[in-house]
């Protein structure tokens, strides 16, 4: 009976990542509809979207604000089962799903992946539910499970489902459950396969970078990308805090007219990359993945902005397609000072070394870039920039990013809650905030 609620759980987190993915396509069509109305309409489409989404999420769908990805993490170290229903909830997934897809119809800079997570973890964890298989260590397994099963489904990538699972969700590799997360990505892997075929999320590039001069791109893609990847962490990790406390104030008397005019900001940003920041970012990443874009200078910054922004609103919504995108872009700012490297090669370093500089998992960013562009050619040195700019990061942020938020959600609930019986201090080091 275990074993059935793992594969039936892992098709069904399959068959959801396919058709959000679907959904996520259709409402940046919207959006580009929209604009091909007129280009100005952003000024009221995006203030009024983000600020309808703030309205539905706070007073329908609390919990589904955000990426996702932290709200697994809060749930994995908590101890109370009605707490846990109450982040993988059917009405928080379904928010989730749903106001991401208007997020991205009004032109907000997020992504999917993160909230297939949280969404996955909530199917595997309802299938259980349902069941009434034995609590506790089955409930965190099924959550791990789902949650990897959901990356895996998302990216198309079974490596980084099981990498992310154990260097990001649980921070470790217990033997009791190892199998169980290996067999929910398997089957997720397989559903994803039959259903849309064997595609690479970014594409296909067979760019190298042979050992000599050009490794200096290795060093200067791991410099910026994690000192960019760490601010940016530190700016969401700031934006959960309220930022100042005259902003925090006012974000918390007035939510909606803040993510209005958040919506304003990105309005104006996009306005300024000529369109290129709106949505997940995952159409220009591609273009220079295959070396095909056309971009501003400035579309790693634009885009960088618009993320930050559409994170501070309050919507839900991820950030791994985004933060992929600014790295892509900052690597293919940086390709014309580093003429002894390939081009293409230096993106790749750059979506690497920003992406580990914002997740602080240097290992999954490396099997996620490598598997989403099929490319093992370039495996040793999109290792060594993801280690370097890990490193980087942690001199800018000295907390992982979905460590950080995890914890802030633990301690809000606390608050608000006291009968969670998991508190701060039993998050493990990794998410401490003093760590």
């Amino acid at each position: 009976m275990r074993r059935l609620v793992y594969w039936v759980g892992a098709l069904l987190v399959a068959l959801m990542a396919i058709v959000f993915a679907r959904g996520a396509d259709a409402g940046q069509d919207i959006f580009r509809a929209i604009m091909g109305i007129n280009r100005a309409l952003v000024f009221l489409v995006a203030p009024a979207g983000l600020a309808l989404s703030v309205v539905l999420t706070r007073r329908f769908f609390p919990g589904a604000q955000g990426s996702g990805i932290p709200q697994v993490i809060a749930a994995l170290h908590m101890n109370d089962s009605a707490a846990i229903r109450r982040i993988l909830s059917w009405r928080v997934a379904f928010g989730k799903v749903m106001l991401t897809l208007l997020g991205l119809a009004c032109g907000a800079s997020i992504g999917r992946e993160g909230p297939t997570v949280q969404v996955g973890a909530t199917i595997m964890y309802g299938l259980g539910r349902s069941l009434r298989l034995p609590q506790v260590q089955m409930e965190r397994a099924l959550v791990l499970a789902g949650g990897a099963a959901g990356i895996a489904g998302a990216f198309n990538t079974p490596l980084a489902g099981i990498v992310f699972a154990i260097e990001e969700l649980s921070h470790s590799f217990e033997a009791r459950t190892s199998g169980t997360v290996l067999t929910a990505v398997i089957v997720a892997g397989i559903a994803t396969l039959a259903l849309v075929g064997n595609y690479t999320y970014f594409g296909v590039t067979s760019v190298q970078l042979d050992f000599g001069a050009s490794w200096v791109a290795v060093v200067m893609c791991s410099l910026a990308g994690g000192l960019a990847g760490g601010l940016f962490s530190r700016l969401l990790i700031a934006g959960a805090s309220g930022l100042t406390r005259s902003a925090g104030l006012f974000i918390m008397r007035h939510p909606v007219w803040f993510a209005a005019g958040c919506g304003l900001m990105l309005a104006a940003l996009g306005w300024l990359s000529g369109g290129n920041t709106y949505g997940t970012g995952y159409a220009q990443a591609r273009l220079l993945v295959e070396g095909h874009a056309q971009l501003p200078a400035g579309f790693a910054f634009y885009k960088f902005a618009a993320t930050v922004v559409s994170y501070w609103s309050g919507i839900p919504g991820g950030i791994f397609a985004p933060s992929l995108a600014v790295g892509a872009g900052l690597g293919h700012a940086l390709a014309p000072l580093l003429p002894s490297a390939p081009s293409g090669a230096v993106v790749l370093l750059g979506m690497v070394a920003y992406f580990s500089g914002v997740v602080q998992a240097p290992i999954t960013a490396t099997v996620i870039v490598m598997e989403m562009t099929d490319n093992q050619n370039m495996t040793i040195p999109l290792m060594a920039t993801s280690m370097l700019a890990f490193g980087v990061s942690r001199l800018v942020c000295r907390r992982a990013l979905y460590g950080a938020l995890a914890r802030k959600y633990l301690i809000a609930i606390e608050r608000d809650r006291p009968i969670v019986r998991a508190t701060a201090a039993s998050v493990p080091l990794g998410y401490r905030a003093d760590a």
